[in-house]
């Protein structure tokens, strides 16, 4: 029977990937208590112009924010679902706490995966070339990748040059966009744009499996505020200013 969403990896090894990383945004979502919420505070200004700029509810504006704090604390999970589907492929496996993401099993070719081009500083970037360089040089005919899953162009080239103000230089350490790579070990230079397609099916599929279907994940922040405002009779911006900037003269008296 064919697959119904790709035809590099079977339907439940898709929806496996899925619902690790469905995972991890509960539990970032979750762990957005009103104290981590908080953490750097609110420009209750901007709040206040949001509200009454763009017609929204405080309320809006608070989900609004939880989900940026969500967007950059799970953001390293959509990097290990793709290497989950990589490392899904036949002949292909993933690294656990090897120093690699990805690899070949006859240790012809080894990869770090990052979801973005621009996601490390200079010290990073040389780390991560030291690593890749290692892995060739142990593997002499191991060919070693830094995949860019969202690159800024489609391409696979020598990683080379300055980095952090020293020269590096390896025949095979390369640098490689997400589609090329995907190409590369699905032979399908349409692999990636397949899965991108495939994933609102898999997706409604995979909350069909779950109990309550696909219902809201909630953070505890936005609760615990409202009722917080609610019992002491008051809005909820207001709340949220006495409650960042309780120092501030005036600001304890609402």
């Amino acid at each position: 029977m064919a697959n119904k969403y790709v035809d590099f990896i079977s339907d439940e090894y898709l929806l496996e990937c899925i619902q690790k990383l469905h995972q991890s945004y509960t539990k970032a979502k979750a762990d957005i208590t009103t104290k981590k919420f908080y953490k750097n505070k609110i420009d209750i200004f901007k709040q206040t112009f949001d509200e009454h700029f763009n017609n929204t509810t405080t309320e809006e504006i608070i989900e609004n924010e939880i989900i940026r704090q969500v967007d950059k604390s799970y953001g390293g999970a959509i990097g290990a679902f793709h290497e989950n589907i990589l490392g899904g492929i036949e002949g292909f496996e993933v690294g656990k706490q090897s120093g690699y993401d990805v690899k070949k099993n006859d240790n012809t070719l080894f990869a770090d995966i990052k979801n973005k081009h621009n996601t490390m500083n200079s010290p990073a970037m040389e780390g991560l070339y030291i690593k890749l360089q290692k892995f060739a040089d142990e593997h002499k005919s191991a060919n070693c990748y830094w995949v860019q899953i969202l690159a800024k162009d489609s391409f696979i080239a020598n990683w080379e040059g300055d980095i952090n103000g020293k020269e590096y230089r390896h025949s095979r350490v390369y640098k490689i966009s997400g589609d090329k790579f995907y190409e590369m070990l699905t032979k399908d230079p349409r692999a990636l744009y397949k899965l991108y397609k495939s994933l609102p099916d898999a997706i409604s599929d995979y909350f069909k499996t779950q109990t309550g279907g696909s219902s809201e994940i909630v953070s505890s922040a936005l609760e615990e505020i409202s009722n917080l405002a609610k019992s002491n009779s008051k809005p909820i911006s207001d709340q949220i200013a006495k409650d960042n900037y309780p120092y501030y003269s005036g600001f304890d008296e609402l």
